[in-house]
């Protein structure tokens, strides 16, 4: 008896080591009974009797037909984040480990996007790529879901309109008897029982009925969690800020209240975060103060409106809508360099001959006083007609900020200027037309003024001088990495379609021969097409505490000093400026890199939930336009079909690949383009179609193109 539990436990003890050895293998019974000690018929019954044992254990598991492998309870083991696909599919984020985790859905446990889980590898390819099962969802996401709401007699079912997560999440229907269908609702997970095909959530908020202009607004930041109001405790905090300017406060500023100051915005701005103040010292030399509403001074750190502004990270702009940063009390009243106001402003104050050379600068706080609000329009006819009030003030700014634009681009600079579209709208939101936002002189004159007072603020903080040599300071900078030599090369091949060329290979030689490229480009029809392509070959920019400089603004050292009220980095700026004004030291650096990276996710959120509200209003816009043409042009490609830009309003659609009747079309990934098979007929990028609208689903924001 004992030598058959001492064979038992060998077979059993070889069993293991096999398939320790090889755990991407999957054996047969025949193979593990021959593999650990004999294929008999009575060895082929110990083995499954083994066989068994162990996959109740979870040490083996059964894989197709009579086939055994390593269990998940004997593989590597590992916390992390799950990122779901649209196909239902998940990646699994494990910090410290290269490759992410990808989970099959008859695998993923019922886990979603943002769910904290405990996952084994399965498997892992040869090139390192691992493949893994779900054992257990630790944490579920708190994350909201927005969907609309279909409605039965006992349920109510929340069919989410998510990319990621498009799931129905059931509702007690007497839990919710005011939801009428078609309501667009945020709810939260609770519970997805094993076995269950739809998880049970709860309410958050009723929006109010799909297709309402604000509840499609409100939904979109739901789902984007970004909030679209203030908690009272809040708005309160900002009520109780006092707007008094005391004799302390005058006393600690230089006062710019006598010098010709004004603003210059969009027509319908409401708040006004940057003036500029312009006084000639001899001839040819001229002050210009650039002069930021001086947030920093009403909000400190880590008050109740700071941690908001914090968590915020950025204003988000809709279509039809900004939500701030700061609550309105701050944004549109104290900070807001309104004219006839004494406001607090912290300064950049340049001495500028008139070849727009920097001959001396002053950083500090200051009391302002506007004398005049300019619409760029208004900047702009003073330009060109040199006639109004403080037309000589205007000209003299004009003249001195297009001599520092030639002198940004000589040495490097990166010229885009895609047309950047805008909806006209009725009282109801609703899109009555589209037209072209126009950058001219005017809006030159307040980037290059800006921009000038974001490179010098950062080059004072980047360094102290300390026994007559640079000491490096913690500052937060905003950077720009150089193009990738990949994106490059696609980039390359993609416009030799087009007949053009392009040589550099890295540095700023990129930089010249992509101003040279896109100059060339101006008028032609595929000018917006290549456009869009070399910024896309570009690197993203993002605030951090490492500085490798602004490749796209040809500047070693840049920041964000001008936006406070709109954007928080802003703010931790002004307060590092101030700090190393008084002669502070250099701060720690790891709490304002988290800053950094927290402000870049928002930043990204808040992009999307912008082109997420672009996209409604186009759908919206061309959903009583199904009879009409459109000319397009080729904007992008995928395996579903092609993505058709719209030449006069930039509106971009899909025509599906199974539309295309007249042949058999394949998307070629490596030649980026879509083939017929048995015509040979190819589509690629910057092709002129023309095409109807077939449908459009506001639910999910889209529109789907046929030919015409």
């Amino acid at each position: 008896m004992a030598k058959k539990t001492k064979l038992r436990y060998d077979r059993r003890s070889l069993i293991l080591q096999l398939l320790r050895e090889f755990p991407n293998n999957k054996f047969s019974i025949k193979h593990l009974a021959s593999a650990s000690g004999g294929n008999t018929r009575e060895g082929r019954r110990e083995t499954m009797a083994l066989l068994d044992e162990l996959e109740r254990e979870g040490v083996v598991a059964l894989v197709g037909r009579d086939k055994y492998r390593l269990g998940s309870r004997m593989r590597p083991r590992y916390e992390g984040l799950a990122e779901r696909t649209a196909s239902g599919g998940l990646y699994i984020r494990v910090e410290g480990l290269e490759n992410d985790i990808f989970v099959h859905p008859g695998n993923s446990l019922n886990a979603l996007d943002g769910d904290r889980v405990e996952v084994a590898i399965m498997h892992t390819s040869k090139s390192g790529e691992h493949e893994g099962e779900i054992l257990s969802i630790l944490e579920r996401s708190n994350r909201n879901y927005v969907g609309v709401a279909e409605i039965d007699r006992t349920a109510i079912f929340v069919c989410c309109i998510s990319r990621r997560n498009p799931i129905d999440i059931f509702l007690p229907r007497k839990a919710y008897p005011e939801v009428e269908a078609g309501d667009k609702l945020v709810v939260r997970i609770k519970d997805w029982p094993e076995g269950s095909k739809s998880p049970i959530g709860e309410l958050i908020e009723n929006l109010g009925p799909a297709g309402d202009n604000d509840t499609e607004m409100h939904a979109i930041l739901a789902e984007y969690d970004l909030p679209y109001r203030f908690e009272k405790e809040v708005e309160r905090a900002a009520e109780a800020i006092s707007s008094e300017i005391t004799a302390a406060d005058v006393a600690e500023r230089r006062d710019f209240r006598g010098i010709t100051t004004f603003t210059i915005d969009p027509a319908d701005a409401k708040d006004f975060d940057d003036a500029l103040s312009v006084r000639q010292l001899s001839e040819g030399v001229w002050e210009v103060g650039v002069h930021i509403a001086d947030v920093s001074h009403y909000v400190t750190p880590d008050s109740l409106i700071d941690r908001e502004a914090q968590e915020r990270g950025t204003s988000v702009y809709l279509v039809d809508r900004t939500i701030p940063m700061l609550p309105e009390r701050l944004c549109n009243e104290l900070c807001s360099l309104r004219p006839e106001e004494e406001k607090c402003c912290f300064s950049a104050v340049f001495t500028l001959n008139e070849q727009a050379e920097v001959i001396d600068q002053w950083l500090g706080r200051t009391l302002i006083c506007s004398n005049h609000r300019f619409a760029y329009e208004e900047a702009q006819a003073l330009i060109e007609g040199g006639e109004g009030p403080y037309a000589e003030e205007i000209l003299v700014l004009h003249r001195l900020a297009q001599q520092l634009r030639r002198e940004r681009f000589r040495h490097g600079a990166v010229a885009f200027n895609r047309e950047e579209m805008k909806f006209r709208l009725d009282e109801k939101g609703r899109p009555l037309g589209v037209y072209a936002k126009v950058q001219k002189e005017a809006n030159q004159l307040i980037e290059e003024f800006m921009l000038l007072a974001n490179r010098r603020v950062a080059e004072f903080c980047a360094h102290t001088l300390k026994n007559g040599r640079k000491v490096p300071r913690t500052m937060v900078y905003r950077v720009h990495d150089d193009p990738s030599p990949e994106k490059l090369d696609r980039f390359r091949s993609f416009i030799l379609r087009f007949g053009h060329y392009f040589k550099a290979q890295k540095g700023r030689a990129v930089a010249k021969e992509m101003n040279k490229l896109l100059k060339g480009l101006e008028g032609r029809p595929e000018e917006n097409t290549v456009q869009l392509l070399a910024v896309r070959s570009m690197a993203k920019a993002e605030y951090s505490t490492e500085n490798i400089g602004h490749y796209g603004l040809a500047f070693p050292y840049s920041t964000h000093f001008t936006s406070p009220i709109r954007r928080y980095p802003d703010v931790m700026v002004h307060r590092l400026l101030a700090h190393y004004l008084s002669g502070g030291r250099s701060v720690e650096k790891q709490l304002l890199e988290e800053c950094c990276e927290h402000a870049n996710e928002r930043e990204v959120i808040a992009s999307e939930a912008e082109r997420a509200s672009i996209k409604y209003k186009a759908a919206e816009y061309l959903s009583d336009k199904k009879d009409q043409l459109f000319e397009g042009r080729i904007s992008r490609l995928n395996e579903w079909g092609i993505f058709v830009e719209l030449e006069e309003t930039h509106i971009e659609g899909l025509l599906h690949l199974r539309e295309l009747q007249d042949d058999f079309y394949r998307f070629d990934e490596e030649q980026y383009e879509i083939c017929g098979l048995r015509s040979g007929k190819r589509y690629t990028l910057g092709d002129r179609l023309t095409v109807r609208v077939k449908q459009t689903d506001l639910r999910r924001r889209i529109v789907d193109f046929e030919l015409a």
